[in-house]
């Protein structure tokens, strides 16, 4: 049985009644999520661009990788491309999907698919109202240094920068 707590622009909060595979009924809750697409821009140079970007939920600015929540329907593949056009303003000739993660399978269902996107060429920034960021570029290996002090701490970031770090050992 589900009982809705709340739906809202981005998730819908249910309380599911689940018995489990021991035996034991409980009341779960449990975050619904369309899923996102995230997108690791890596420059020819070995440049990676990243976004410094507010979160109110985690009280300030963090970095991350391009991202954005999946429309009804759509492909991965397509939001990876529309976000980093929009968030960072460029377009890529190639993409790689890295990895699907699970962002907090103890209660939600979001799967985040994380691409590398080569051949990058500049566009233009196009922003939605609510996105607060700055464009931040750096060697690969800075951002992996970046994770090893602490300063990146987004599970999607850290995931996609160290895929594409064990991938290009000539990056190091």
């Amino acid at each position: 049985m589900t009982r809705n707590i709340y739906t809202g622009k981005v998730v819908t909060l249910n309380v599911d009644t689940v018995l489990l595979p021991n035996g034991v009924t409980v009341d779960l809750e449990t975050i619904r999520h369309p899923g996102a697409a995230a997108v690791v821009p890596m420059k020819d140079d070995g440049t990676v661009v990243l976004i410094r970007q507010f979160r109110h939920a985690v009280g300030g600015f963090i970095y991350e990788i391009p991202a954005g929540k999946l429309a009804p329907g759509e492909d991965p593949l397509h939001c990876a491309a529309r976000e980093l056009k929009e968030e960072v303003g460029y377009r890529a000739s190639s993409f790689e999907l890295l990895s699907s993660i699970f962002t907090a399978p103890g209660f939600a269902d979001e799967v985040i698919h994380v691409y590398k996107a080569t051949g990058l060429t500049k566009g233009r920034q196009q922003l939605d109202r609510d996105e607060v960021l700055e464009i931040v570029e750096m060697p690969l290996h800075l951002a992996i240094t970046r994770i090893q002090d602490g300063t990146i701490r987004d599970g999607k970031t850290i995931v996609g920068l160290q895929a594409v770090y064990i991938g290009n050992g000539s990056n190091r």
